[in-house]
């Protein structure tokens, strides 16, 4: 089983930074895209970064040149630094990983608990 843990969300004022971060622990053996994903209320999820194994990203266009991911392949990790937050940034802000848990086995896809981030005036 593989469990992911995120940390970092919050209230933050327009303008200014947050930094997500993401931890998988488990039965790994590797993971290929690491990415984030949010959530505003009634609305399904939507892609906000991905980051592949090879270092490639893609950003959704609403956080273009504000956002940006990384990840730690030695820590299972992902980050996002979000910057000059706007109130449309207010969301649940989910991480997923596609995981291989062994070498005999498939990926899978598994989810993070989700962390609020709000954005106030």
């Amino acid at each position: 089983q593989v469990q992911l843990v995120e940390s970092g969300g919050g209230l933050v004022q327009a303008g200014g930074s947050l930094r997500l971060s993401c931890a998988a622990s488990g039965s790994i053996f590797s993971i290929n895209a690491m990415e984030w994903y949010r959530q505003f209320p009634g609305k399904e999820r939507e892609l906000v970064a991905r980051v592949t194994r090879d270092g490639n990203t893609v950003y959704g266009d609403s956080v273009k040149d504000r956002f940006t991911i990384s990840r730690d392949n030695a820590k299972n990790s992902a980050y996002l630094e979000m910057n000059s937050l706007k109130l449309d940034d207010t969301a649940v802000y989910y991480c997923r990983f596609i995981v291989q848990p062994s070498p005999a086995l498939r990926m899978f896809q598994y989810w993070g608990q989700g962390t609020q981030v709000t954005v106030s005036s």
